[in-house]
């Protein structure tokens, strides 16, 4: 038994819903699990998602494909098929702040993060020892802001990875990587963006006395930190909270956004749509 993932988005209208089902159970499949969202029932966007089951081999993804091609093109949809069992090649980025690091090491390792990881890259050494604890190849690039090394990163990344997660890497990425890499790219903002920004965003929240921080994991684009968004997360805080409470709360923040956006990616329930996402 294979299980299958169908996203697909075009321009509303009759009859998707029922071609899409038609076309599963006439590949001997079974609907697991399906949703759907429009924007507007009359001539809005539509978004499924479809978690489907196959039972013999007789259809591989690639039938899958071609077969579903005239489908697609009758509702001018961009679509794709996913093979669950197919796990994708994540590599991560990192900088000093090792936090967001370390937890998607351990939900690696847990097995909660259906992944494979064929490296970690940072631009500092001290990671090494963590990482290579978990079997994984570690890469120093000794990178900064006057020299970025792009095409060390490129080298390392381009054709062993999927996707790339940005885990607290603090320099930005040029338009020039983003265009020769050309894959997805998830970042996190520090649990204090967009409001505070620089090097110490707690000291400025603190000295605002703000009652909410929070963080959020989104795609990379040519824009600092404007991205569609991905997942986000929040969390009251208070007057009696000190500056280490705020950057303490703030990591915190940051490990579950990232972690609940890569869960999702990995488990194929995000559409972009211009400049956001749909997730399922």
């Amino acid at each position: 038994m294979r299980t299958f993932v169908l996203l697909l988005q075009c321009q509303d209208q009759r009859g998707i819903v029922a071609k899409i089902s038609d076309f599963i159970l006439k590949h001997e499949g079974n609907i697991v699990t399906a949703d759907q969202h429009s924007t507007d029932p009359q001539g809005g966007y539509f978004f499924i998602r479809i978690e489907f089951i196959l039972e013999s081999d007789r259809y591989s993804k690639k039938d899958l494909l071609a077969s579903f091609d005239a489908i697609g093109k009758e509702f001018n949809a961009q679509w794709n098929f996913f093979d669950k069992a197919e796990h994708l090649r994540m590599g991560i980025f990192v900088s000093e702040p090792d936090h967001c690091l370390v937890d998607l090491l351990y939900l690696y390792n847990a097995g909660e993060l259906k992944v494979k990881i064929p490296f970690v890259l940072s631009n500092y050494e001290k990671h090494r020892k963590v990482v290579s604890s978990y079997n994984i190849p570690f890469y120093y690039v000794p990178s900064d802001k006057n020299n970025r090394r792009e095409s060390e990163l490129l080298a390392y990344a381009q054709n062993s990875t999927d996707f790339l997660v940005l885990a607290r890497y603090m320099l930005v990425l040029s338009p020039d990587f983003l265009k020769k890499y050309n894959k997805d790219i998830i970042n996190i903002h520090h649990g204090f963006l967009p409001f505070f920004k620089g090097a110490d965003p707690a000291t400025c929240a603190l000295k605002e006395g703000v009652k909410v921080i929070g963080a959020t994991a989104h795609f990379v684009n040519n824009e600092l930190d404007e991205g569609p968004i991905i997942a986000q997360e929040v969390e009251n805080v208070s007057h009696k909270d000190t500056h280490n409470d705020l950057v303490q709360k703030g990591k915190n923040l940051e490990k579950r956004a990232i972690a609940a956006a890569v869960s999702g990616y990995l488990d194929y329930r995000i559409i972009k749509h211009e400049n956001k996402t749909i997730v399922f």
